[in-house]
């Protein structure tokens, strides 16, 4: 027998034994598989199989599993990569390039031996870095992230807007929100994108400037204009609606929601200025479901009277609720009546606890799909704001409702803690919930399909304005590669 022979034997029987973990049968899968899944991050999902080809669903560590790539032909690249432990035998792998352009290897180990199909050669098109501007052919995208053919939240969104007329959009959006709103005006032209805006507060511009910038270098829009709205939910018409996108809806208003611009930076800063996103969470839930506090948990600023009455209810019931207002702003500070104020813990440390509770700030609370993929569960206010996602979820299957005035906290608490089983099934599935839909690619993708609708019901020329200014994508090294020309049947 040949030393090569001796060696891979020796290589297959440590696989075979280490941590009970089956190289051949332990599966990888998730968009980072595929070179046309263009995001900011790439990430994939690897589940532990042992030899017996059963499921491992124990924690095996932080060390269980090695994710490297580099450059097929150049070898080295730039680029920050990651594995998440989920502590259940899964892991989430991931990993952000930098000024890359070139067909890449992904390696997946485990003891210095490949798993599943590793390395896989992403050889088709080239794998970009998040800088390149290198916008793809939007139906591969589509394909490549298996983004959904349609969203329910979006066609009722435009029910009201099946033609929206260029001639009059922008003299109307301005009459009817400014001076007393802030909005900006965005005309993405060829790809490119520019912007006015109008009020006195235009910070948040950048929440919306960052996600076009983005999306543009990955994937081919159409030519369109609109508006977003830099504050609360502002259309109350209903009679005439104007087609206004906002962060965040109301059941009193008529704005078209696009995702927040928390969970949408989330996904833009992953692996960078951000450390809290939906998959940083789920390698931090704290205690396993039976060692964690059974009381109602909540930390945050005293943005609205519940969250006072909150705090109220956990002096007088310390035994069933843990709530603490962090900072007062609209209120007058009562520590007799609400308690000490306290400083901000991290987030993954709410997860000591097994109740969550979601209170609204000043419009929804946007920390609402971090706390869904963990593993408490979570107590959701009765409320009229909406992110773009909560029509898809049902009390009682998904989370536990609570009265807006939380006037049944107290109740929804104890019949928690005497039925615990229906509560550990409610909670598993609304984290499955989250953690299926609520992924980088979900955000993306919601953004590309409302700007595509958007764009399909507007009759007449885009035009960028000689008052807007173009924002400008930032510098790269990146150089795209050339692909052929696409046919008419694969435009």
């Amino acid at each position: 027998m040949d030393l090569f022979v001796v060696l891979a034997l020796l290589g297959s029987i440590c696989c075979a034994h280490s941590s009970t973990i089956s190289c051949s049968n332990t599966q990888v899968w998730g968009p980072a598989l595929d070179e046309n899944a263009y995001l900011p991050v790439r990430y994939l999902f690897i589940q532990a199989y042992n030899k017996k080809n059963n499921k491992i669903t124990k924690d095996l560590g932080d060390k269980a599993f090695q994710l490297t790539v580099h450059d097929e032909k150049a070898g080295r690249v730039r680029a920050w990569v990651t594995v998440l432990n989920l502590h259940n035998g899964t892991y989430i792998g991931r990993f952000r390039l930098y000024d890359h352009a070139g067909q890449l290897v992904i390696n997946i180990k485990h003891a210095g031996n490949h798993v599943a199909n590793s390395p896989y050669h992403l050889k088709g098109n080239a794998v970009y870095g998040e800088d390149c501007v290198c916008p793809l052919n939007r139906k591969k995208w589509l394909k490549a992230l298996q983004c959904p053919t349609s969203y329910q939240q979006i066609e009722t969104d435009l029910k009201s807007h099946q033609v929206i007329d260029l001639s009059t959009f922008a003299k109307r959006m301005i009459e009817r929100f400014t001076p007393h709103h802030s909005i900006c005006h965005y005309a993405v032209v060829n790809n490119e994108v520019y912007r006015q805006c109008h009020g006195d507060i235009t910070d948040f511009k950048i929440f919306m400037d960052a996600p076009l910038l983005s999306i543009t270098r990955k994937v081919s829009l159409p030519d369109f204009e609109f508006f977003i709205n830099l504050g609360w939910p502002l259309e109350k018409s209903q009679e005439d609606p104007l087609p206004i996108i906002s962060w965040c809806g109301s059941d009193s208003t008529y704005d078209i929601i696009l995702p927040t611009y928390d969970i949408t930076n989330s996904v833009l800063e992953m692996l960078g200025r951000v450390s809290l996103d939906v998959f940083s969470v789920q390698a931090n839930t704290g205690p396993k479901w039976e060692k964690k506090v059974e009381k109602g948990f909540f930390r945050g600023r005293d943005s609205r009277q519940e969250r006072l009455d909150l705090a109220a209810m956990s002096v007088k019931h310390p035994e069933l609720i843990n709530a603490s207002i962090t900072n007062y702003f609209f209120f007058k500070k009562d520590e007799k009546k609400f308690g000490k104020s306290v400083k901000p813990i991290s987030f993954f440390d709410f997860f000591k606890y097994k109740y969550q509770l979601n209170i609204d700030g000043t419009v929804a609370a946007y920390r609402f799909p971090y706390l869904l993929v963990a593993d408490s569960l979570v107590f959701k206010q009765n409320s009229e704001y909406y992110e773009h996602f909560y029509k898809d979820l049902v009390p009682w299957k998904h989370y536990i409702p609570v009265k807006r005035n939380l006037s049944d906290l107290m109740y929804q608490i104890k019949w928690a803690k005497k039925n615990d089983k229906k509560a550990r099934k409610i909670q598993r599935a609304g984290t499955e919930f989250a953690r299926k839909y609520l992924q980088p690619a979900d955000i993306f993708c919601y953004h590309v399909a409302l700007f595509v609708e958007y764009a399909k019901r507007q009759n007449g020329t885009v035009k960028v304005l000689d008052t807007m200014v173009k924002v400008a994508q930032p510098e790269t090294n990146c150089r795209c590669r050339k692909l052929k020309k696409l046919t008419k049947e694969e435009l």
